[in-house]
C-alpha cells in the first residue's frame, strides 16, 4: 500500500507543476507581445541607411584626394622615398583601394601628373574673352592670364615635378606642352587674321606664337617657380617691355 505522504507529496508537486505550467503560458504570453510591439515598432521607424559602397560621387571625391595627395607625397619626399600604404595611411584608405585604381606606383604618379596638366590648362576660351581689338592690349591680357596661372598651386607643383622627375619620365615634357596648345592655337590664329588685314609680318604663325611665350611669359614664370617674390608693378614692368619688343619686331616696316 502506497504511504499517504507519498501521494500527498505527488499531490503537491503536481498542484506545483500546474502552476508553474500556467505562468511560463503567461510569460510566454507576455514575450509574445512584447515581440509584436517591437515589430510595429521597427516597421514604422523610418530606415537607416545600410552601410555599403560609396555613391558615385564619394569615389571621385576621393580618387581626386587621392592624386592630391599622391603629387604632395611626390614632392615632398621624392619618388624613390614614396609608399603607396603611406599615401593610403594618410588619407584613411587601403592600400587595397590605391591598387584597385592604379597597378603600381609609377601608375599612380603619371595619373596625379595627368592630374595637374589638366587644372594647369588655360582654356582657349578663357583668352578669346581676353581679345580685344587692340593687339597690344590683348597680348598683355594673354602674358597676365600664362603668368597668372603658373603662380597657381597646380601650377608651381607641376613645373617643380618636372624640374625633378623628367629624367626619370622624358614623356612628362611632352605630357606638359599639352598646357600649352591652346595658348598656342590662340596666338598662332590671332596673327594669322592680322597678318590677313595687314597689321603683322607673320613668317610662321605657330613660331611666333612659341617666341611670344618664351620672350613675354618665361621670364617671371621662371621666377616664381623658384620661389623669387615679384611684385605686380614689376610683372607688369617686365610684362610691358617685353610686349613691346615683340611688337617692334612683327609690325609692318
Amino acid at each position: 500500500m502506497v504511504p499517504m505522504g507519498f501521494i500527498i507529496d505527488l499531490s503537491f508537486w503536481g498542484v506545483q507543476g500546474l502552476t508553474v505550467k500556467k505562468e511560463a503560458a503567461k510569460k510566454e504570453a507576455v514575450k509574445k507581445v512584447v515581440v509584436k510591439k517591437e515589430t510595429a515598432k521597427k516597421r514604422a521607424a523610418p530606415a537607416r541607411p545600410r552601410a555599403g559602397r560609396p555613391t558615385r560621387e564619394e569615389a571621385a571625391r576621393r580618387h581626386e584626394e587621392l592624386l592630391d595627395s599622391a603629387i604632395d607625397w611626390f614632392l615632398e619626399s621624392g619618388y624613390d622615398n614614396t609608399r603607396v600604404i603611406d599615401i593610403a595611411d594618410s588619407l584613411g584608405m587601403s592600400k587595397r583601394t590605391v591598387y584597385a585604381y592604379y597597378k603600381d606606383k609609377e601608375a599612380l604618379f603619371i595619373a596625379a601628373v595627368d592630374r595637374l596638366v589638366e587644372r594647369y590648362i588655360v582654356p582657349i576660351e578663357t583668352l578669346q574673352a581676353a581679345e580685344t581689338d587692340d593687339l597690344e592690349e590683348t597680348l598683355r591680357a594673354v602674358a597676365r592670364i600664362r603668368i597668372a596661372n603658373v603662380a597657381t598651386p597646380a601650377g608651381i607643383k607641376l613645373q617643380r615635378i618636372l624640374n625633378a622627375q623628367s629624367h626619370r619620365f622624358p614623356d612628362l615634357i611632352n605630357r606638359s606642352l599639352s598646357t600649352i596648345e591652346p595658348t598656342l592655337a590662340f596666338l598662332s590664329g590671332l596673327f594669322r587674321r592680322l597678318e590677313a588685314q595687314g597689321k603683322v609680318r607673320v613668317t610662321d604663325a605657330e613660331a611666333m606664337a612659341t617666341a611670344f611665350l618664351s620672350l613675354v611669359v618665361s621670364g617671371p614664370s621662371r621666377m616664381i617657380i623658384m620661389g623669387g617674390r615679384m611684385e605686380q608693378a614689376d610683372i607688369e614692368a617686365r610684362i610691358n617691355f617685353s610686349v613691346d619688343l615683340f611688337l617692334n619686331g612683327i609690325r609692318p616696316r
